[in-house]
């Protein structure tokens, strides 16, 4: 590799490296801000300048230049120090003295970067200009005159998120950071432009003015408004849990998050159940814990067992599901289903059920076939990853199901069955000749009566294309639900002759129904029994007979299994509301009454029966290298018919009862439905 001196020391660095990356590499830190690893180069801001020889007798801007084979690059002469200085002066002479009302304000770079590199006055005494605020949505609180046009937010609309609503505008003194139009921006990434600034012109409107970031505790947890775990900081005050940050994870998030994952969390205050009740006379009335769960066991010990079942809702820990599992099997039960949505997995070896290329590994794949399923929607992180390999032109993608822009090009092969029954040849071509061809199957493809024979087709197309080889599964199921892979992995599913959640539901199919976080489906239909346990009053709560209060998955530690298999670790947040308690806690003493005691009393007992009896749980934060199996197996061969392949998620800010509760998520989705110019506050 070739070799160039920093500060005299010599360094190893890889080529088409910049000099900015080879400083860092020597342990120096450059001040920047324009310059992102992940974006596009701009060199607007000059903040990162060095001298370099053999060159001009000039500051050089380091991100923007190549390291070469014995260059000498100087981060701390007298030169470099007077030009940062001079920089920092320039770009001061125009930004507002607000930084008390800023909600940047102890976390901004512009701050810390002027305090170590800039000068102790200025030599301007002009009146600074002012620029009018901007309406860019719900999620985006504006102060333009802030803004030092560094355009990482006009590059991250344009380069990740493939939605060009942010640009830049006149020139000189004139120039201005805008939507063009006054339009919200149409990205369920937009909550990233404001991590992005370096300054406070772009902030988080949700939170303005709630908190400053030394009085919040921070932690390190795991998301669960889709089925990828993002790997996220959530950041509390008191009891409330205040925002929610993305962590940088190179195999599942790289360092961005989804506007659901971020802003829902206002939706964890509200609609909270935070003590148990009972419906008296048709009305519901606050009981004590005691009664609550004394008339649950009386229920359950007078019904057959075959008359009570269990379905787990989409947000369910793998300890609350494993408890139940085991409370419901040790009163005979066969009536457990995790699937709210009817998919057809859950029987046949993991790989299965998994997004087996991985996240990160579906940028290898050449050619991609999308199968019910909408990755805008349901996986938003997992879509920008493909239309990174888009861009680069290392992929061809096709389509079936819905037609919806995914910000970027692909081929529309039909709306469902009848189109996977008969690929057209151009696709069959594009997926037989590619080195690794993928297939992305969503639940909009796999529930209904025909998920079986889908399932079955689309594994009998695996095989025909190589999907499924030695080094290489291209074999993906793109969950949306947060708990499915956990409770497909423990065998959260009917055994034999038991019903599934579609079965439960219907009336005089049970006598006691138990929804646990079940608020996906409807269960007015049914005549049973109906006990929720849950953390908001949703749909499950609202047709309930009993309510438990749970707790939210910010207030209980547990593992999350995410769509590629990946066993997660979430950690808690702040205590249950109330007298909310732990699902599993609230199941084990339900255990003890109905003479069932479960065989732990602590969470770590727990963790230790679900690890043996299934140990894939064992292994965190572990990715099973790809693995190979009969793919033609799956499912059940039957008569496709022609039926249209809709993705299982229809909104994806009001997707479960989080979001559903929370106030920018109801904004979100009124300006998706009609998308209308919001006034701005």
């Amino acid at each position: 590799m070739p070799i160039a001196k920093v500060n005299g020391v010599e360094v190893e660095f890889e080529p088409g490296m910049t000099v900015l990356q080879v400083a860092e590499r020597a342990g120096e830190e450059i001040p920047r801000f324009c310059y992102h690893e992940r974006l596009s180069i701009a060199g607007n801001c000059r903040m990162c300048l060095v001298e370099v020889k053999p060159g001009p007798p000039k500051p050089q801007a380091s991100c923007a230049l190549p390291a070469a084979e014995g260059q000498e690059i100087f981060t701390d002469t007298p030169m470099v120090r007077k030009a940062r200085e001079g920089v920092m002066e320039f770009l001061l002479i125009n930004h507002p003295l607000d930084c008390p009302i800023c909600d940047q304000g102890g976390e901004c770079d512009l701050q810390d970067q002027a305090m170590g590199y800039g000068r102790d006055g200025s030599r301007y005494a002009e009146n600074k200009r002012a620029v009018e605020e901007k309406n860019m949505g719900p999620t985006i609180k504006t102060f333009m005159t802030r803004c030092i046009q560094c355009t990482r937010c006009v590059r991250f609309v344009t380069e990740v998120a493939g939605v060009p609503d942010i640009g830049m505008i006149s020139r000189g003194e004139d120039a201005e950071i805008t939507t063009y139009l006054e339009k919200a921006v149409d990205s369920e990434l937009s909550g990233n432009v404001n991590d992005l600034c370096p300054v406070g012109a772009l902030t988080h409107r949700p939170w303005q003015y709630h908190y400053r970031p030394w009085e919040l505790k921070k932690t390190e947890t795991i998301d669960v408004m889709d089925a990828l775990g993002s790997n996220i900081r959530a950041d509390a005050k008191g009891a409330e849990v205040m925002r929610i940050l993305p962590r940088v994870n190179e195999g599942i998030n790289e360092e961005w998050l989804s506007d659901i994952s971020r802003y829902a969390v206002d939706g964890l205050q509200r609609q909270r159940l935070d003590k148990p009740y009972v419906r008296e006379n048709g009305r519901l009335r606050v009981a004590s814990w005691d009664e609550a769960l004394g008339l649950v066991a009386a229920k359950l010990n007078a019904a057959a067992a075959d008359r009570i079942g269990v379905i787990a809702g989409d947000l369910q820990d793998a300890e609350s599901m494993k408890a139940a599992l085991d409370l419901f099997r040790a009163l005979g039960s066969a009536n457990t289903d995790c699937r709210q949505d009817g998919s057809a997995l859950g029987y046949g070896p993991r790989e299965s059920w998994l997004f087996n290329s991985g996240l990160a590994g579906i940028e290898a794949a050449d050619a991609v076939l999308i199968v019910g399923a909408n990755p805008r929607t349901e996986a938003p992180l997992l879509n920008t990853r493909l239309r990174k390999s888009w861009v680069a032109g290392t992929s061809e993608i096709g389509l079936i199901g819905d037609q919806a822009d995914l910000t970027y090009q692909y081929s529309y092969l039909g709306a469902g069955s009848k189109t996977l029954s008969k690929l057209p040849k151009a696709a069959m071509d594009a997926l037989t000749q590619a080195e690794r061809p993928a297939i992305i199957v969503g639940g909009g493809a796999l529930s209904g009566e025909t998920g079986p024979a889908v399932l079955n087709a689309i594994g009998a197309l695996a095989k025909k294309v190589g999907a499924v080889v030695d080094g290489w599964n291209g074999f993906n199921v793109l969950h949306t639900a947060a708990s499915r892979v956990a409770g497909l992995d423990m065998g959260f599913v009917p055994t034999a002759g038991g019903k599934t959640a579609g079965e439960m539901l219907k009336p005089g199919a049970l006598d006691v129904l138990f929804l646990l976080g079940a608020d996906e489906v409807d269960p007015t239909g049914s005549d049973a029994f109906r006990v929720y346990l849950g953390s908001h009053g949703d749909r499950g709560a609202h047709g309930a007979d009993v309510i438990l209060p749970g707790a939210a998955y910010t207030e209980k530690s547990g593992l999350y299994v995410n769509t590629e298999g990946r066993v997660q670790l979430a950690e808690r947040v702040v205590f249950p509301k109330g007298q909310a308690k732990e699902d599993w806690a609230i199941l084990r003493a339900l255990s003890a009454m109905v003479g069932q005691t479960l065989p732990y009393d602590t969470l770590d007992a727990l963790r230790a029966k679900l690890m043996a009896d299934h140990p894939t749980f064992g292994r965190i934060d572990w990715l099973a290298p790809s693995a190979s199996f009969d793919v033609a197996s799956l499912g059940k061969k039957g008569d496709l018919g022609d039926v249209a392949f809709r993705s299982s998620v229809r909104d994806p800010y009001l997707n479960n009862p989080i979001t559903r509760a929370s106030v920018t998520m109801a904004e979100l989705s009124a300006l998706r439905i009609a998308p209308v110019a919001m006034a701005a506050e």
